[in-house]
């Protein structure tokens, strides 16, 4: 185990938002776009920033235009919240440049997805991982997402990566919440819910925290939730969550949540457009009335 960790909240957030990445028509990155967002979520209690994850359309992204991000993102937050930047690809030389390269534009942390489409053995992927953290100074956040990944880490791979200093937290789209605990209790890793429909469970299994796509439209509401749980409040935890359900339902179990959680800001007026990359295309009409309606009821009327 890891010891004489500094607190993952403080390195990493508690209240953490999966940025989107806010685009143009003709798809180039729309830098005030991106100043009026995240100027929104530090507003309503966003306390960490991914910048180029899933949410943010990383594999879309060239590494210049995710170092651009980084650069613009950390002069933007001004100290009010750690800048994560994903890097994680299924080329360790690779992720080790990027991780590099976000070091070097101010990120103050890494977020390391499990390699994908290649398979490695559990083995290659602790070798992958440490070498990724061996290469800067910046604390690590795994991303567990083997829905995405083909690739789940073993329980004893997570353990063993958390004896690695710099490792120290994960994001878990597993969703194994016994696994998650039991590990709680033999690492000193701090636990991130990567699944929002599973905030509650997981927070009130002792996960620190949350990185949400929901958060970039009601980071406000997550906050609400991580405040009643370490209050011990079920009562008012159990409230916000049966709130959020239609929006985590829109934004989560229609189209992707990159694709949802922009049409719903370009609905909330915070980003002027919806605009997504391919092979990712905008919300079909279906999913965007639903997601007006949730949002009606549980955020913000829409005009």
């Amino acid at each position: 185990m890891a010891t004489d960790r500094v607190p993952a909240d403080l390195l990493f957030g508690s209240n953490i938002v999966a940025m989107v990445t806010p685009m143009k028509p003709d798809n180039s990155i729309d830098d005030a776009a991106v100043a009026n967002l995240v100027d929104h979520l530090l507003s309503t209690g966003c306390d960490g920033i991914v910048v180029g994850g899933t949410t943010g359309e990383a594999p879309t992204l060239s590494d210049y235009e995710a170092n651009e991000l980084v650069r613009l993102v950390k002069s933007l937050v001004q100290g009010q919240a750690p800048v994560i930047a994903g890097v994680g690809t299924y080329d360790t030389a690779a992720t080790v440049r990027r991780a590099q390269e976000a070091e070097a534009a101010g990120a103050d942390a890494l977020l390391l997805v499990t390699p994908y489409y290649n398979r490695p053995t559990q083995a290659g992927v602790v070798a992958h991982c440490t070498t990724v953290a061996d290469a800067t100074a910046l604390p690590v956040m795994l991303y567990d997402i083997p829905g995405r990944t083909g690739l789940a880490l073993t329980s004893s791979t997570i353990v063993e990566l958390a004896a690695h200093p710099r490792i120290q937290a994960i994001k878990d789209a597993k969703g194994d919440l016994f696994e998650a605990m039991t590990i709680m209790t033999q690492t000193g890793l701090a636990y991130y819910c990567g699944i929002d429909e599973l905030n509650l469970p997981y927070l009130a299994s002792g996960a620190t925290g949350v990185v949400s796509v929901v958060g970039n439209v009601a980071a406000g509401r997550n906050a609400e939730l991580i405040r009643a749980v370490r209050k011990s409040d079920l009562d008012r935890a159990q409230d916000v969550m049966r709130d959020l359900i239609p929006l985590t339902d829109a934004l989560m179990r229609t189209s992707s949540g990159a694709i949802m959680a922009k049409a719903a800001l370009a609905e909330q007026g915070v980003i002027p457009h919806a605009t997504v990359r391919l092979p990712l295309m905008e919300s079909p009409a279906e999913d965007l009335t639903k997601l007006r309606n949730a949002l009606r009821t549980v955020v913000v009327p829409v005009a």
